[in-house]
């Protein structure tokens, strides 16, 4: 059985039963006022354990969930499977009215001359532009547990259940937001280039994402590369840089690097897996379930979040430096409808608002990394 104890609770219960103590005191004596004291702490504390027939419905179980307790967990979780979302820069503080990011933007900076030779200088205005996304709102469906399960229950099916919705919402907004930072055109492919010989015969992998079929070339350290070299060309910042691949290209990578580097058998896997997490050619790389597909079109398209797979995908990493993109998170809100008479029980759900961008209109910043149709 578990219980929850509140602090505020507690010291507003405790203030009126001083109150309450105070007064009887003064009307019937020191004795009542010390007894109205003691009854008036002890009785909202056994509330909890008291029977279904004394007011508590759910007799011996749980107290009810206290929507700020679980919307302050949801917020501090929010991150917990996604921590490649910290790797950017937080708008949150722009955020109007808790939907929309609205943050003004400097116009062209002013121009310098020396030694001026022509007057009157031409009067110049700078114009200002204000740059606006939408936070999109993630709500979970509304889940019933009925006054029965609540009460035979030996475990807290609420918290199960709630744990649930917390780790899907996690899940979809970290597909939705990789969306937002995938760019359009900067874009590496594959060349299934191993060892870094770039006269090797290219090596061939099977597509891996949902409906994918036939071969890609494999992803390797010779594309991470092309990655650096391509940011770099674009005088991207050395330091913050990040990366993010789906398991299947991560382990690709991994293959790489035993094949190059890591001869010894007893360094293999845990060697090589050790230089990913650390970083990689200036990259910190991170590792999920997913990350986004492409089209294989010879500019691949980036496919929206929630298109079907087609047997033509192509998996993608995605590169970044952390001042390229940007997250914001809105509020919280959890609802909670107790005792509803129509369906005979408790009603729970989530709704969470969150929102992404890439910073940079020409993208250079950010680099995916497309598979190639063998």
């Amino acid at each position: 059985m578990k219980t929850r104890f509140s602090i505020t609770g507690f010291a507003a219960a405790f203030t009126m039963a001083a109150l309450m103590g105070g007064i009887a005191a003064d009307v019937l004596g020191s004795t009542a006022g010390i007894t109205t004291f003691i009854l008036a702490i002890a009785l909202p504390l056994l509330k909890p354990f008291a029977p279904a027939r004394w007011g508590n419905s759910n007799g011996l179980a749980c107290m009810a969930i206290q929507a700020e307790i679980w919307q302050n967990h949801i917020e501090g979780n929010l991150f917990k499977n996604n921590k490649f979302l910290l790797a950017s820069v937080d708008e949150s503080q722009y955020i109007l009215g808790g939907k929309v990011v609205h943050i003004p933007q400097a116009g062209s900076k002013a121009t310098i001359v020396i030694n001026r030779s022509s007057l009157p200088a031409t009067v110049v205005q700078r114009t200002d532009t204000d740059i606006t996304y939408a936070l999109e709102p993630y709500t979970s469906d509304p889940i019933l547990i009925d006054n029965a399960e609540a009460m035979e229950l030996s475990y807290d099916k609420r918290e199960s259940i709630l744990m649930e919705h917390e780790e899907s919402l996690n899940e979809v907004i970290g597909d939705y937001m990789l969306t937002k930072w995938a760019p359009a055109a900067n874009i590496v492919r594959t060349s299934g280039i191993m060892n870094n010989d770039a006269a090797s015969t290219p090596v061939e992998v099977p597509a891996h994402t949902p409906s994918a079929t036939g071969n890609r070339l494999k992803f390797g350290l010779y594309d991470l590369k092309a990655i650096m070299t391509k940011m770099d060309n674009a005088n991207v910042p050395q330091n913050d840089r990040y990366g993010i691949l789906d398991v299947a290209m991560y382990n690709e990578l991994i293959d790489d690097l035993i094949a190059s580097k890591y001869r010894e058998p007893a360094l293999l896997f845990d060697s090589a897996e050790e230089a990913i997490r650390g970083k990689l050619m200036g990259f910190t790389i991170f590792k999920r379930s997913s990350v986004v597909t492409y089209t294989n079109a010879g500019t691949p398209v980036l496919n929206p979040y929630g298109t079907a797979g087609a047997a033509t995908d192509n998996a993608a990493g995605i590169f970044w430096q952390k001042n390229a993109v940007a997250r914001a998170q809105g509020p919280t809100v959890f609802f909670e409808r107790k005792g509803d008479p129509t369906y005979y029980g408790d009603i729970y759900s989530l709704l969470q608002r969150m929102g992404g961008r890439k910073r940079r209109a020409n993208e250079e910043n950010v680099v995916a990394i497309v598979q190639t149709a063998a």
